[in-house]
């Protein structure tokens, strides 16, 4: 059997490192599921950090999950994300991509900033709250 696997947002790495919830998001999220991030998460994840304490909590969390990158090969699937979502915060479209690409679904509370993309499966960290499996939150999304 395969490991039920979610890409965390941004917004979910933020929340665990600034420990506005206990347990965060996180912590649940890796007690059920294989957690990835992007390459553009971290990009904003380290942009976010002020401190070398914060720096390093971060680099601890990256060292916790899979870091998907950029593959030159789906530029046409990106090309066709921007010109479809003109408007649209490009790290969004590339995280999108990077899911879309990976069969996964965001874990994140911004679905409204990833709303409308054909292809991306978003998760919303209430379903978490609510103690379900990760197989019964898999199936509701349709794997």
């Amino acid at each position: 059997m395969n490991a039920a696997k979610v890409v965390v947002g941004t917004d979910i790495l933020l929340d665990h490192l600034r420990g506005t919830q206990h347990p965060s998001v996180l912590r649940r999220a890796m007690r059920i599921f294989f957690c990835y991030t992007t390459v553009f998460q971290a990009i904003e994840l380290f942009a976010a950090m002020r401190t070398a304490g914060e720096r390093k909590a971060a680099e601890d969390a990256m060292a916790a999950m899979k870091v998907l990158g950029l593959n030159p090969k789906s530029a046409p699937l990106y090309g066709a994300l921007f010109a479809k979502h003109r408007g649209r915060r490009p790290m969004d479209l590339l995280v999108s991509g990077l899911c879309i690409e990976s069969r996964l679904p965001l874990l994140t509370g911004r679905r409204k900033g990833f709303a409308g993309i054909a292809g991306l499966r978003v998760i919303s960290p209430e379903i978490l709250r609510a103690g379900r499996s990760a197989a019964d939150i898999l199936n509701e999304l349709g794997r």
